[in-house]
């Protein structure tokens, strides 16, 4: 196995846990860091679908025990049933929207200038919203009720558009409809289980014709980072969001957006999609 290929491998793993539950968009930094590492072929696109999987997969281990609750008291248990009925209504808007455009949006959207403009424009969002003051009036996602869901889905549906992030999409918007801060970042990885599990089963059924037995090894090394780096961000943004707000996300988000845009201007860097 090439250990160029590898490398490679081991720096979009890391890339894809670190970013993928901050409000800085884990698709635009695979796109940006893969088109910059010239790994964007076909493989590269099976690839990202199986690290993205390892993030939520991180997310689901950390949460293992509320998952485990809700799981044994489906049946019988009101306040489980209610939290699973929250996270299908906040699911829908991505699922309906992400059927109808999916196809287009990737062929069209997907490519680093088009990330960096939408990181320019997400970052001074949400200098714009953490400027507002909103005063929260839902604690805890089990006080949430189904429209506060449909309202923070909708918002989530932002995300397909390639630098926009989901995390940020949604955590901006839980904080927009009332929503505290750690209410809106812990519905935002809740939401992101069904959201992410449904668009990999998607990806991986739509390309099964270019899955190989020989990329297992640059599969499991990206799988790997991806799970350890999405568990340290995940514990990582919990103990930040106590006593911060995301204005130093933002303000990323922007100087990142500026300097791809600005490489490109200047020749410095040949970007592909």
């Amino acid at each position: 196995m090439d250990p160029i290929l590898l490398l490679k491998a081991l720096i979009l793993g890391i890339v894809e846990g670190l970013t993928e539950f901050l409000p800085i968009s884990s698709t635009g930094h695979l796109i940006i860091v893969g088109s910059l590492l010239n790994y964007t072929d076909e493989q590269s696109k099976v690839f990202k679908i199986v690290i993205q999987l390892a993030a939520i997969l991180a997310v689901c281990w950390l949460y293992r025990e509320r998952i485990t609750q809700v799981a044994g008291g489906l049946r019988s248990d009101p306040v489980q049933q209610r939290f699973v009925g929250l996270l299908m209504v906040g699911f829908l808007p991505a699922a309906v929207l992400g059927l109808m455009f999916h196809s287009t949006i990737k062929t069209y959207l997907f490519n680093p200038l088009t990330v960096a403009g939408a990181l320019i424009v997400g970052g001074f969002l949400i200098l714009y919203i953490e400027r507002k003051v909103y005063q929260p009036r839902i604690n805890s996602v089990d006080e949430m009720r189904w429209p506060d869901a449909l309202k923070v889905g909708f918002a989530q549906a932002l995300a397909m558009f390639p630098g926009t992030s989901r995390s940020g999409a949604t955590i901006m918007g839980g904080l927009i409809f009332g929503l505290s801060r750690k209410t809106a970042t812990e519905f935002s990885f809740f939401l992101a289980i069904p959201t992410m599990f449904a668009a990999t089963i998607y990806d991986v059924y739509k390309n099964l014709d270019i899955l190989r037995l020989e990329d297992l090894p640059v599969f499991a090394v990206g799988f790997v980072a991806s799970f350890v780096a999405a568990m340290l961000s995940v514990r990582a943004l919990v103990r930040y969001i106590s006593n911060h707000d995301f204005t130093v996300f933002a303000w990323y988000r922007i100087v990142f957006g500026v300097i791809v845009l600005l490489t490109a201007q200047m020749g410095w860097v040949e970007w592909t999609a």
